[in-house]
């Protein structure tokens, strides 16, 4: 009799528990995970992007797909994540440009940094380099502004697209300098760096990334970093504010994204793998060497960050004027 009340009272809670679980990870996940990158494959995201989807699909033993969504500085991926179902199996690599600086730019956005998503990790902080085409003069920070000052409009800067984050950094660094670059915005890093090797533009800020490589074969030339401090991947490369705009420092930083209403239960367990995926030696190792800081945050510290970050960005884009329709 005792067994059969304890087995009819497990069933009893087995039933109970059995819509809560399916409302929690239950076996999350069991099928393929999206994972949106907004922005075109070969530029800096897409970089680190799919080698971390091969390591997280090894942890979790379902494929990872990486879907590249670029355009629109990044909101025509961002709201594929915003509008897709909250069950885990979309998720988005977002750059801080989507996640606070976007929300300045634009009048109206397809998606609302804080309400849209579901915050899982801040990932990494990375870096720009304010790289030439080696046909540019100018060896120098310096002699770059020169240059500038001397024909306003007279040298052209690439970027990744209209407000992006190496747009922000370019725009920052002609306030403080006085100086005027011919803006040309691309759909992506990896056009917009096709562009700069070819000598139709003839400066980028640009990801480590996607311009070691380059650097080192004498394609293009390095002039200057734009964190405060210099990574420890490229000792020998001076900070801009160094190299003779004291104060300066624009630097990304990557998050990973769910979309609203994800169940608590997967976004821990999205956040566990995640951080464990991220910390595997080898691609870590790699994020130091593209010198970009491995971090692996709380869902809660992710969701501070943005908030924070998008009040400061704001009040950098009003003091620039800075607007897209």
């Amino acid at each position: 009799m005792k067994a059969a009340i304890l087995g009819f009272l497990g069933a009893l809670l087995a039933t109970a528990v059995a819509p809560l679980w399916a409302q929690g990870a239950g076996d999350f996940p069991n099928k393929p995970i999206r994972l949106v990158i907004p922005y075109p494959p070969g530029g800096g995201m897409d970089t680190i992007g799919r080698p971390f989807a091969r390591q997280l699909s090894a942890n979790i033993g379902q494929q990872v797909v990486v879907d590249n969504r670029g355009g629109a500085n990044g909101t025509i991926g961002m709201e594929i994540v915003a509008r897709a179902s909250p069950d885990g199996y979309t998720i988005g690599f977002a750059l801080s440009a989507q996640l606070a600086i976007n929300p300045g730019l634009y009048r109206k956005l397809p998606y609302d940094s804080v309400k849209s998503f579901a915050p899982l990790t801040l990932f990494a902080d990375g870096c720009y380099l304010l790289v030439v085409n080696p046909a540019v003069p100018a060896k120098s920070v310096k002699e770059l502004i020169a240059l500038a000052r001397a024909k306003p409009n007279g040298l052209t800067m690439a970027s990744s697209g209209n407000g992006s984050g190496g747009h922000l950094a370019a725009a920052l660094l002609m306030s403080m300098t006085g100086t005027k670059l011919l803006h040309v915005p691309y759909r992506g890093g990896g056009p917009a760096l096709v562009a700069l090797l070819s000598g139709q533009v003839q400066t980028l800020f640009a990801t480590y990334a996607v311009s070691k490589g380059h650097i080192a074969a004498g394609r293009l030339r390095a002039l200057g970093v734009s964190t405060a401090r210099r990574p420890a991947a490229i000792p020998d490369i001076p900070t801009i504010a160094e190299a003779g705009v004291p104060g300066y420092d624009s630097s990304p930083w990557y998050a990973y994204v769910a979309p609203a209403g994800t169940p608590r239960a997967i976004v821990m367990q999205l956040n566990r793998e995640i951080v464990r995926a991220l910390n595997h030696p080898d691609y870590r190792k790699m994020l130091l060497a593209s010198a970009i800081e491995p971090i692996g945050s709380s869902p809660e510290k992710l969701g501070a960050h943005i908030k924070s970050e998008m009040v400061k960005w704001a009040k950098v884009i009003k003091a620039a004027g800075a607007k897209i329709d």
